[in-house]
């Protein structure tokens, strides 16, 4: 059988597909990965579809023993990687065989790291996906013992090229796409909030990312509750924002300035607690523009054979 033997589950690793989508109706998040960049890469190394389930792997410390021929791909956070001991580079793959051990150490820049194997790890599905959501009781965290299931090894090692790989930052700049009440927030609010630099909460987390600094004044008043989007930034009355992310919950009423560009989401989800975020506006029309570009670029970007 293909596959790995956990030795070690690590800080907290989960399954993650592309996400559960299609369930908000039922008050059900997505999940998925919260850097999309980083799993899509992992699984294309390996010769998956972009939606395959990898390991999503939350500060290191994760051990696993090969049971089976196949190929691994380690992408993501600056998390040291070593198979059989032997240090090894992330964005490419590598051939293991049964007895080998593969090592994460613990995240020196950046915070999670995506392991995928050929063909993508069986996992229990709910409701369409393998997304491990723990505020929702889907799924649970990787713990010792467990055994994983994947498919037979890949012909050929690859490697993303080196200017392509994108690298995790502790001071970021994420983009905002203002929204409609943007309009309730004075003048000096929405400057505040600009020219602020926010830290990181330690109260962070799947759900979203609380930010501490200059309160921003929150429109006073009472709202009805709405869906929230991906990346939308809330004010609640401290005036902490609060950027929501994959296991964001489906709808909520604080004020929101607007949504983080999804482009951008993944430099925050890599963010350690007190990394420090600042934002700038972006026009709906220019966010378009970007994501279209970074399709593009995608798309046309080919992986290398490493030795």
């Amino acid at each position: 059988m293909n596959g790995f033997r956990v030795l070690e589950p690590g800080v907290l690793s989960l399954f993650q597909d592309a996400g559960r989508l299609g369930y908000h109706a039922l008050g059900m998040t997505a999940g998925g990965p919260m850097d999309g960049a980083a799993f899509y890469w992992a699984n294309r190394l390996v010769g998956n579809h972009e939606g395959a389930t990898t390991l999503e792997v939350a500060q290191g410390g994760l051990r696993l023993e090969c049971t089976g021929d196949t190929s691994v791909a380690v992408t993501g956070a600056a998390m040291p990687l070593k198979i059989n001991g032997q240090t090894k580079a992330l964005w490419r793959s590598y051939r293991v065989a049964p007895g080998d051990v593969l090592e994460l150490g613990h995240a020196t820049v950046g915070l999670r790291t995506y392991v995928a194997a050929a063909a993508g790890f069986e996992a229990p599905v709910y409701f369409g996906s393998t997304a491990v959501v723990r505020r929702e009781g889907l799924g649970k965290p990787l713990h010792a013992g467990q055994e994983l299931v994947c498919g037979a090894s890949t012909d050929t090692d690859w490697a993303l090229p080196m200017d392509q790989i994108p690298r995790c930052e502790a001071t970021v700049t994420l983009r905002v796409v203002e929204g409609y009440q943007v309009s309730e927030f004075s003048a000096g609010s929405r400057e505040l909030f600009y020219r602020s630099a926010f830290q990181v909460s330690p109260r962070s987390d799947r759900m979203g990312y609380r930010l501490e600094g200059n309160a921003v004044a929150a429109p006073a008043g009472e709202r009805f509750s709405e869906g929230i989007a991906y990346g939308a930034v809330q004010v609640p009355p401290d005036g902490q924002p609060i950027v929501l992310l994959n296991d964001r919950q489906t709808i909520g009423g604080y004020p929101k300035l607007g949504t983080v560009l999804s482009l951008d989401c993944w430099k925050l989800a890599q963010c350690a607690p007190g990394a420090k975020v600042c934002f700038e506006d972006i026009s709906l029309e220019a966010a378009q523009a970007a994501v279209e570009e970074a399709a593009a670029t995608r798309e046309a970007t080919a992986l290398k054979r490493s030795a």
